[in-house]
Parts: C-alpha cells; sequence; structure tokens
C-alpha cells in the first residue's frame, strides 16, 4: 500500500504540474505544440513543477485524514490552504474555482461544512473530483457501499454538494477501490460498472440526471474516438477524459501526456488521470527526473509514509 500511495500522491502532483502552463489551451494548439515533459511559466507565470489547487486540496485531504475522519476538520484544512496557501507549490494560492471559492468562504464564516457546498447546475466542475484519490484508499477496507457513498457526499459537499459532483466522486472512487483491489484497469472499469448501476438501482435517484453519467455507466468510455472526448472543467467531462486516458494507454507517462495534450482543463484532467496511474504503474514507472523536480517533492513523499501508516491501521467505518 506505501508504494501505490506514494505513486498516487507523485501521479497527482506531477499530472498535475505538467498541465498548469498550459491550462485553457486549446487541443489544436497542443496538437502542434504538445506538452512532452515538465515546463514552466505559461498561464499562471509558475516555474517548472509547480502544481495547483488539484494536489493541494488532494494533500489537505490526505493531511486531515491522518487524524481520522472528521469532515469539519478537513473543511478547516480547506480554509487553511485558501487563505494561507498551506500545501500550495510555492505556500500560496494562484489558482481556485469559484464554486470552491464561494464555499470556503462561508466555511470561513462559520457555516457547516456539511451545507456549504455548491449545489446549483452551474455549481458542477470538477472541484470535488480532483481531490478524491485519498478517500479511495481511506475506503478501501469499507464493505459497505452505502456507507461508501455517504462519505464520498459528505467530503465532495465541502465545496460541491450538486448530486452529478457527489456521483462523479463515487464513480471515480469505486473504479480506483477496485483497481486497488487487484486486476487490470479494464476489468476495474467493468466491476465499477457493476457495482455502481448496481447501487443505483437500487436508490431513488434522479433518472435525469443519471443519464449524465450514461457513457460512462452504460457503454465503454475507451471505445469513444479522441474527437468525441470532452476535456473541459466539467465535472463529467473530467471523469470521461481521465477515464478515457488510463484506458488507452499503458504506461503513467503515456496516460499524463496525453491528457495534458487533450487541451481545455489540463492540469485537472492529468491530476485526475495521473493518480490512478501512479498508484496503478507505481513510482518506478515515473520518471526520477520529474519527481525530484516537482515541487515539495520530499514533503509528498514524507505525506505519502504518513498516510500509508494510518491506512494500513485503520479499521472500517
Amino acid at each position: 500500500m506505501q508504494a501505490q500511495i506514494t505513486g498516487a500522491f507523485y501521479g497527482i502532483a506531477i499530472g498535475d504540474a505538467l498541465g498548469v502552463p498550459v491550462e485553457f489551451k486549446t487541443r489544436s494548439y497542443l496538437s502542434q505544440n504538445p506538452i512532452l515533459t515538465l515546463t514552466g511559466y505559461g498561464c499562471w507565470n509558475q516555474p517548472p513543477g509547480t502544481f495547483s489547487d488539484d494536489s493541494s486540496l488532494t494533500f489537505c485531504t490526505a493531511e486531515s485524514l491522518l487524524t481520522g475522519y472528521d469532515i469539519s476538520h478537513m473543511a478547516q484544512t480547506f480554509v487553511r490552504w485558501a487563505q494561507q496557501g498551506y500545501w500550495g507549490a510555492h505556500n500560496e494560492v494562484f489558482d481556485i474555482g469559484h464554486t470552491t471559492r464561494r464555499a470556503l468562504q462561508r466555511v470561513a464564516t462559520g457555516t457547516s461544512p456539511r451545507v456549504s457546498g455548491g449545489f446549483e447546475e452551474f455549481e458542477n466542475g470538477n472541484g470535488s473530483l480532483m481531490r478524491m484519490i485519498p478517500i479511495a484508499f481511506f475506503l478501501l477496507k469499507e464493505a459497505d457501499i452505502h456507507l461508501r457513498y455517504q462519505v464520498i457526499k459528505e467530503v465532495s459537499g465541502i465545496t460541491h454538494q450538486h448530486f452529478r459532483s457527489v456521483l462523479g466522486c463515487f464513480i471515480y472512487v469505486e473504479f480506483v477501490r477496485t483497481l486497488l483491489l487487484g486486476g487490470d484497469m479494464q476489468e476495474a472499469y467493468l466491476q465499477m460498472q457493476r457495482s455502481v448501476n448496481a447501487y443505483v438501482a437500487q436508490q431513488s435517484f434522479s433518472t435525469a440526471e443519471l443519464k449524465h453519467y450514461e457513457r460512462i455507466l452504460q457503454q465503454q468510455i475507451a471505445g469513444f474516438s479522441e474527437q468525441q472526448i470532452n476535456s473541459s472543467g466539467y465535472v463529467v467531462h473530467t471523469l470521461e477524459s481521465a477515464l478515457w486516458c488510463l484506458l488507452n494507454t499503458s504506461d503513467y507517462t503515456s496516460c499524463v501526456l496525453r491528457a495534458v495534450n487533450l487541451g481545455g482543463d489540463t492540469d485537472t484532467t492529468a491530476a485526475v488521470a495521473g493518480a490512478v496511474a501512479g498508484l496503478h504503474y507505481g513510482i518506478n514507472n515515473i520518471s526520477p527526473e520529474w519527481i525530484n523536480q516537482v515541487a515539495k517533492s520530499a514533503e509528498i513523499e514524507q505525506l505519502a509514509s504518513r498516510f500509508a501508516v494510518v491506512i494500513n491501521t485503520t479499521s472500517p467505518l
């Protein structure tokens, strides 16, 4: 588990950092000027190896879980990031989504994290999906799928309460959890489809909402062409594009570079895909040069070690 956690934590930070300089660039631009390694400056004028809010909030999530599952503590750790740059690549915040900003402002002024997140349809960006990888590890031993759903709903809900965001996080965590329990990417994807579809069939979820994930849950997302994959910051698009990259590549480097070069929300697509590729292919499959160059590299390794101890000793909820 230690190796998988370390791979996931470096995997997300490096994927994120690869995408930061070219966030919002189009697919056509990147087809002519592809990202092949860590670069700097560009969109956010940050040095090479700089990760964004995707990784910062992931590390805040993991750090909060070191002391147990406490949604209020987790939310306050997010506020510490937003206000003080805690776990920022360079101890500052240079990128924060509108929905996340509003939610954390509510938390900072006393709103409960159980009702702080955006719940409008337009508040379905990828800001909770991007930080879910520690939750997949945390829920690995939890056999009750309903309890897993409730935890994911709470954690997403700190910033993103809408059902569509929660379901995207749930699908992602179920996929990662299945992958951690053994098997290859395709087997994990098919098992995720079976378990999620069985669960949602028992719930009174909106059929109109479920249709947004039809390509993932009822079809084979890997079989779509690149032209059919949208890599915007919308939660459904990010999950589709990340899964598409994971299922159509066979090593870490190919996966994250494919994700970045899709264009659009480059850092988050590569972060969401990179976390899974890192845990699946392992730290030894990630370029040592990238590991050394990513911001806070030593701190990431230390957090992964501490988190692994907690995960290995944590009982189900």
